[in-house]
């Protein structure tokens, strides 16, 4: 089990740790396609892809983005942290033989009540340090002396 990461500990310019996926390969995209049943055919038919619309090859999924935005936060909360909000942009395509890092770094934060709310910039940058996929969250931690965040989490929690 993780450390756990309290309020006290996070300072306004920390970075959380980064999270690397890869590199792609058409099988991860294909098996994530079939899992989230996302059978659109830029996903996986690279003649169809390239040809018809025009791509440079099959396409990672945006909903797998969306995971490995969601995980490196949710790793660095920990089980004691809550990811309360998250939002991004798809900014750029991401192909087979892309590396992916999602990243954090902490731009705010502030005590509500008995807990702490951490803000961040988020993104994903492919192994040229472009960004594909830039975003804010916010995640919920506990006081070192404060009460362990409810689960599931009730932002009422926060007044």
């Amino acid at each position: 089990m993780a450390e756990t990461v309290y309020f006290e500990t996070v300072a306004v310019g920390d970075d959380i740790p980064v999270l690397a996926k890869g590199p792609m390969t058409t099988a991860h995209i294909i098996r994530w396609s079939a899992a989230m049943e996302n059978w659109h055919k830029i996903h996986y038919d690279w003649r169809y892809a390239t040809g018809h619309d025009g791509l440079p090859d099959v396409l990672i999924n945006g909903s797998w983005k969306q995971h490995v935005l969601a995980q490196v936060l949710v790793d660095w909360a920990g089980e004691t942290g809550w990811l309360w909000k998250m939002n991004f942009q798809y900014r750029g395509m991401n192909i087979p033989g892309d590396t992916l890092a999602a990243w954090g770094r902490v731009t705010s934060r502030s005590q509500r009540g008995r807990f702490g709310v951490v803000d961040l910039d988020i993104g994903l940058k492919d192994q040229n340090g472009k960004e594909g996929s830039p975003g804010t969250a916010s995640v919920v931690l506990p006081l070192r002396d404060g009460p362990p965040v409810p689960y599931p989490f009730d932002p009422a929690a926060l007044n």
